[in-house]
């Protein structure tokens, strides 16, 4: 308490012990008592009903005849004894109404003098119990009516999680309405009490170790302040801390004390209060006006402002008001009420003391008759006991003291709009350096060649920095990247309740942003907050791509099977056989060869065995031939044989087509179901992150399936890092398959060829920014990223980290590359052909050399020459490569007496045809 204070205190008591000895101008009127029972404390309270008094009296309107008199009594709040017999000494007198005390221990003897004596009983402080006396009026706000306004200020600050500490069991009837409010499926609350003694550090040390950064405070005024420097103390008055605070007395501390407390003034923990006194009301500063001139006339000096002034004793202004004017109309309506001195233990009572109280409770709940004061519209609920119900309060940032809002009946009502108060907030962002925590990890954020521990942003680079810089721009503050010490995302240790990585620099406020491949999932968003997904994505599997089967020279066989070609073999010989053997027995495939002669001696058949034969084959390879069936049962026989070759052509090529352009990859899985139900590929997925959490937490049979495999598995299928987890897919040859996000394994797989993706997606998750919980800048960065999102920079970002830097679009080209050959047949395709071919002809050629030796062998012995001299005849005249006539050979009819002569005549002709083929 201040020096200016206590001597008010002992001016405010000893003016008290005085008062009845001072005299009025207007002796000569009625006079009229009312008693004020106060504290020592409450010299406001006393400055307030002294000043009303000296109002009223001054005022010809209100009680124009009548002439109040005020009598202060000093009490002790704990002594009810004392209290009881005092105002028994004011009742002997004769009094009008009795006014206070606040002390619930002299309270109840209060109220049972009045209610004996029927003496009116008027209160201004808060008061809880469950149906008020007879004779008993509280102009303070109801205190239901108070929590309804909290809760409704809860709500439209979006607090669903917060830490009540109170100081009293009336603070929990304060808040009764916020406790009902909050059902068992709602997020958590927390109460506290403040207990006894003067240390609050460790109540606040435990909370700050809870995270929690949201407090309702509902404690007495003068522990308001003592709270915030021991809260500096434990690090819990930074700007992520906000404090609700429902004195409506905590606008008139000195709050630029705790502002002092701060280094930084950007930093300042967010505290809010409501007040039902508004100082820049004109009935206020007025009422001040009147406060300083009436301790002037009594020859006393104050210094007040309308900032200083305590509800109580606004309330008490007003409440002094009301009796008066409740009196005045009840004078122009029934007879001048007057005093009587009345015995605490006698049988009298005040006979106007039940009119005079019932008509200020009907004059007060009429809305004709509503009147406003210092503490604004004072109007009284005959629903609610004739509580005080319909007020209004202020909104107040009590640290800056500057109003929000105000509550009343009908809700919130901001004086500011969404958009002035993002201005607001963008300005006080532009002035924050923000920390940003990060892990390594390509692409997100990854070391230069000059990073150092102290380089900070010059010596990093990836997708991370590039979006927080896009988002600075746009709300124009600067930033500082830092790596984590552990290497981690965040995980929750489930025996210590304790979590590392990013997340726990988050929650001890070494940060305001944590990014990277950060997955937002439940347990991290109850421990922090994120912005929007900036990046959407899926668990999916990454595996080696098969090896692909070496070149087959003869794959054109492999349309068909092996037993098929033979049935094929088999059919073709057998049909070439059944048509030789029918054109044999038919009759009609026996013709005369001569047509010229009508009587032939023979007939001849031209499918023999050969043509039956060359007839098969030339259907097969779809040219015919010359030679035609000519009986009915031939022609059914060459007819199936058309249609079966038709058939088995038409898939052999359909078949064939695929066989040549489409190279048959072993994928030994297709999806996580083929891995789950498999014991020879091991698979896993980074140790304490998100997709650990997925599968240890899924209900899903088959991911159950294959948690247990992972955790069972030896030696530890669980990598530390993404890029282990990649190096052993590579290295495994197929027997190790790594589980991670998609848009890793995009990554990862346009730079390894090797690599690929296999199955859908097994849930859909997100990428976010994080942030310690309930930061003010939230919507502020979420709006940032939306605003990205929508201009298409967070797709042209992902193409430029994910295909352009660092060896992206390798595979992509290759992968074209790929395509285009695969639409082009090369010689490992179809180098079989050649094969056959060659031979074919190389067969064809040996054929044609064994016919040209057996017809050499055949002309020595026909012109009796030697071999050696008819081989170098008959190879000369192949050889000249010209020339289309040869000579017949000798007749083997010639006569024995002439064909020596003959055959030699013929021989020289043959030889000179030979050596001139010309001629």
């Amino acid at each position: 308490m201040s020096l200016r204070t206590l001597l008010l205190c002992c001016c405010a008591a000893s003016m008290a012990e005085s008062w009845r000895q001072t005299s009025d101008p207007r002796d000569e009127l009625p006079e009229l008592h009312i008693a004020g029972l106060f504290h020592r404390e409450d010299w406001q309270d006393i400055l307030a009903f002294r000043a009303a008094v000296d109002r009223i009296n001054m005022d010809k309107l209100v009680l124009p005849h009548v002439r109040l008199v005020p009598i202060v009594e000093i009490v002790s709040p704990v002594d009810s004894f004392s209290t009881g017999k005092r105002l028994c000494n004011i009742t002997r007198q004769g009094v009008s109404a009795v006014f206070g005390p606040k002390s619930s221990e002299t309270l109840g003897i209060v109220t049972s003098i009045c209610e004996t004596l029927e003496i009116p009983h008027i209160l201004t402080h808060w008061e809880t119990s469950p149906r008020p006396a007879k004779f008993q009026i509280n102009i303070h706000p109801d205190p239901k009516s108070l929590s309804q306004a909290l809760v409704a200020l809860l709500d439209d600050m979006a607090w669903r999680t917060f830490t009540i500490i109170y100081e009293n069991d009336d603070g929990l009837v304060r808040l009764q309405e916020v406790l009902k409010v909050h059902g068992p499926r709602d997020n958590p609350i927390t109460v506290r009490q403040l207990g006894e003694g003067d240390d609050y550090r460790p109540l606040l040390k435990e909370i700050h170790n809870t995270s929690e950064s949201r407090l309702v405070l509902d404690v007495s005024t003068e522990r308001i302040v003592d709270l915030f420097l021991q809260a500096r103390q434990v690090k819990m008055m930074g700007d992520y801390t906000s404090y609700l605070v429902t004195s409506l007395d905590a606008h008139t501390l000195n709050f630029s004390v705790v502002n002092s407390w701060i280094t930084d003034k950007r930093n300042i923990a967010n505290i809010t209060g409501m007040r039902l006194v508004d100082p820049t009301s004109i009935d206020v500063q007025n009422a001040v006006q009147d406060w300083v001139f009436s301790e002037r006339l009594r020859g006393n000096t104050i210094n007040i402002t309308p900032e200083e002034v305590k509800t109580s004793a606004a309330l008490m202004y007003d409440a002094v008001h009301m009796f008066a004017k409740s009196l005045h109309r009840l004078n122009q309506t029934a007879p001048e009420i007057y005093e009587a001195p009345l015995q605490c233990d006698g049988f009298q009572k005040w006979e106007h003391g039940e009119r005079l109280i019932t008509f200020m409770k009907m004059t007060y709940s009429n809305p004709a008759n509503e009147e406003r004061g210092m503490t604004g519209l004072i109007a009284l609920d005959p629903s609610a006991e004739y509580r005080r119900t319909n007020f209004t309060l202020t909104l107040v940032e009590t640290n800056s003291n500057n109003a929000t809002g105000t509550w009343n009946m009908t809700g919130i009502h901001l004086f500011r709009s969404v958009e002035e108060m993002e201005r607001s907030e963008k300005q006080k962002l532009s002035k924050k350096l923000m920390r940003v925590v990060s892990r390594l990890g390509a692409p997100y954020l990854m070391k230069l060649d000059n990073w150092t521990e102290d380089s900070r942003n010059d010596g990093l680079e990836g997708y991370a920095m590039d979006l927080i810089h896009e988002i600075s721009l746009i709300l124009n503050f600067k930033y500082e990247f830092y790596l984590v010490k552990d290497g981690k995302y965040g995980s929750l240790n489930p025996t210590t309740k304790q979590w590392d990585g990013i997340i726990k620099d988050l929650l001890d406020r070494k940060a305001d942003l944590g990014i990277c491949d950060l997955t937002i999932t439940y347990d991290r968003e109850r421990a922090v907050d994120f912005t929007m997904p900036f990046m959407n994505l899926g668990i999916s599997i990454l595996f080696s791509k098969p090896q692909e089967p070496p070149p087959n020279l003869f794959s054109f066989l492999s349309p068909l099977s092996l037993e098929v070609w033979i049935y094929m073999a088999t059919a073709y010989v057998g049909v070439s056989l059944l048509l030789f053997v029918l054109a044999r027995i038919t009759p009609y495939e026996w013709s005369n060869p001569h047509p010229c002669n009508q009587e032939p001696t023979e007939l001849e058949n031209t499918l023999n065995l050969s043509n039956s034969i060359w007839h098969n084959i030339g259907s097969i390879m779809q040219q015919g031939s010359d030679i035609a069936p000519q009986a009915v049962s031939t022609r059914m026989v060459a007819g199936m044989w058309w249609f079966f070759t038709l058939i088995m052509i038409s898939s052999y090529t359909a078949n064939l087509a695929a066989f040549l352009t489409v190279n048959r990859m072993d994928d030994t899985i297709t999806s996580a179901k083929d891995l789950a139900q498999q014991n020879k590929i091991k698979y896993g997925c980074i140790e304490g992150g998100s997709t650990q959490a997925f599968f240890k937490n899924s209900n899903f049979s088959d991911y159950q399936r294959m948690w247990a495999a992972m955790e069972a598995a030896r030696p530890s299928v669980f990598p530390k890092s993404n890029a282990e987890g990649v190096d052993r897919v590579l290295k495994s040859k197929r027997s190790y398959a790594y589980l991670m996000e998609s848009s890793s394994i995009e990554y990862e797989v346009e730079r390894h060829c090797e690599l690929m993706q296999i199955g859908n997606h097994m849930d859909s998750k997100g990428y976010g920014i994080a942030m310690p919980m309930h930061s003010w800048y939230r919507t502020l960065i979420s709006g940032a990223v939306l605003k990205l999102q929508e201009s298409g920079k967070l797709a042209a970002l992902k193409e430029k980290w994910w295909k352009q830097m660092h060896g992206g679009g390798k595979c992509q080209k290759e992968a074209s590359a790929g395509e285009a050959s695969a639409n082009e047949l090369g010689l490992d395709n179809v180098g079989g052909v050649f094969v056959v071919l060659i031979s074919g002809c190389a067969f064809a050629f040996l054929v044609a050399v064994l016919e040209f030796i057996l017809n050499t062998r055949k002309v020595a012995i026909e012109y009796k020459i030697s071999p050696k001299e008819a081989l170098l005849m008959e190879l000369k005249f192949a050889l000249r490569c010209r020339g289309t006539t040869k000579p017949v050979h000798p007749n083997r009819e010639s006569t024995p007496s002439s064909a020596d002569t003959q055959s030699v005549v013929q021989l020289n002709n043959f030889k000179r045809l030979v050596a001139n083929p010309d001629k």
